[in-house]
């Protein structure tokens, strides 16, 4: 599979397959096959303290493994006006998803025994000498050496000497419009960080490796502003509300496809921004659109914020069409769900469903918790699933209801048999998480991927 500049490449792995890995890695602890070596506190729980010069000298490697969310955005990101910094020509608006359903797992591994560094990514090692894999090792590693010579007591800056081995995977579909850069580079600045011993504002790093993964630093729901500074300093990601704001707000995603897009989020911008008329309007509308969206947030109006996160994808996507040529991320599919989800709304007369689509054909769907189990049989009524195919519904447990004849009416929509391959169902959640569990390091003892 061809590497998308910007994007977190190659293939995903599933949740099945991340789930044998660690269950082959259970296994073969239990023949007394060990794996990486680690220090452990008292407690019994990971001890990601500095360890001392004594210390190091009697550790092979130092691992930390930590997960990072996907995040999306329902006042959308397009467009850079700094290439190299990834500095947006708008300020946008996500929410993050729960780390239970959607997220990046990565393990780093530092050791005066590596050779030098590397990455393996869903299963596969890739180029460590990407522009933006290295723009992240390059800021980590000087924020460490800036944190070392002021005298921080809480840096890691032994590591500092040791090449580095990452291993990263995702449970989700890879390069197919679900942020999977977003949460990957998240995912790898939080370990490095953690690596290190580094606290603090880590967004700004996060972004140079891919835009919007500034906004998966945090939970809840997130904004990213764009800034003014021509270095980039104040282009950074806030947290609005925490993932415990909004409790009543559900997410339903419509995997219409997980093959990789064919137009990737960094190609795409560039080509809008030269040729898009629409683009420079849209910049001067989402000032207005990001107050609204934030109010909205802030006092639970789900009606608002519907209505908004439909029409700035709407937008988002008008603009794609708008560049030359043109680019389609929407499929038919996609384009049957949004008929569906208009209808049903018109049925009640009311905001009750919401899609949006980032660069891609799947579509993420907000509802609020009491209309979850009706709306997941309506997408199986109009979008059947094939029978004896993988399960259709993953994530948290939706009650089966009956579609009434009146609504069927309504709707009107002649049914497409498997035109969505499976809904995930999750909700808010946080922002990265170390993970203590020293078993489900990706790394082995010899710093390699685990089998």
């Amino acid at each position: 599979m061809p590497v998308t500049p910007g994007d977190w490449p190659g293939r995903a792995l599933t949740c099945c397959e991340a789930s044998a890995n660690q269950s082959g890695a259970a296994a073969r602890r239990a023949r007394g096959v060990t794996g990486s070596r680690w220090s452990r506190a008292d407690s019994g729980r990971l001890d990601v303290s500095v360890p001392s010069m004594a210390e190091d000298k009697g550790k092979e490697m130092k691992l930390v493994t930590c997960t990072a969310p996907v995040n999306i955005a329902v006042i959308k990101y397009w467009g850079k006006r700094n290439e190299e910094l990834i500095l947006p020509i708008n300020s946008s608006l996500s929410v993050t998803l729960h780390q239970d359903q959607l997220k990046s797992t990565t393990t780093v591994a530092a050791s005066r025994d590596f050779k030098e560094d590397r990455i393996w990514l869903n299963g596969k090692e890739e180029n460590i000498n990407h522009p933006r894999l290295q723009s992240c090792l390059r800021e980590i590693r000087r924020l460490a050496r800036k944190r070392r010579s002021s005298g921080d007591g809480n840096s890691n800056t032994l590591t500092l000497h040791h090449k580095i081995h990452i291993c990263s995977v995702n449970n989700f579909p890879t390069a197919a419009g679900l942020a999977s850069s977003a949460a990957g580079y998240a995912c790898l600045v939080y370990t490095l960080a953690k690596l290190h011993g580094l606290e603090g504002e880590l967004s700004e790093i996060a972004r140079q490796g891919s835009g919007s993964a500034c906004r998966s630093m945090y939970g809840g729901f997130v904004q990213w502003i764009m800034g003014v500074k021509e270095d980039g300093s104040d282009s950074i990601a806030q947290q609005i509300e925490p993932e415990t704001h909004w409790p009543e707000l559900c997410v339903l995603i419509l995997v219409v496809s997980a093959e990789q897009k064919p137009v990737g989020s960094t190609a795409g911008m560039r080509t809008s921004v030269k040729t898009s008329p629409l683009l420079k309007y849209r910049t001067e509308i989402v000032p207005k659109r990001m107050k609204e969206m934030i109010e909205a947030i802030k006092r639970q109006d789900f009606e608002l914020f519907g209505q908004l996160t439909m029409k700035d994808s709407n937008q988002f996507h008008a603009t794609c069409l708008d560049t030359f040529p043109p680019i389609f991320y929407l499929s038919d599919i996609s384009k049957r769900i949004i008929n569906l989800v208009h209808r049903y709304n018109s049925h009640f007369g009311e905001t009750r469903v919401v899609y949006t689509f980032d660069a891609g054909p799947n579509a993420v769907i907000y509802t609020r918790k009491q209309h979850v189990d009706e709306f997941v049989e309506v997408v199986k009524h109009y979008f059947p699933p094939e029978e004896n195919g993988e399960q259709f519904l993953k994530g948290l447990p939706v009650n089966p209801v009956s579609v009434s004849e009146h609504l069927k009416s309504s709707i009107r929509m002649e049914p497409v048999k498997a035109g969505i391959q499976y809904i995930i169902n999750t909700r808010v959640g946080p922002g990265p998480q170390l993970i203590e569990d020293s078993n489900l390091h990706l790394l082995g003892e010899d710093g390699l991927p685990k089998q």
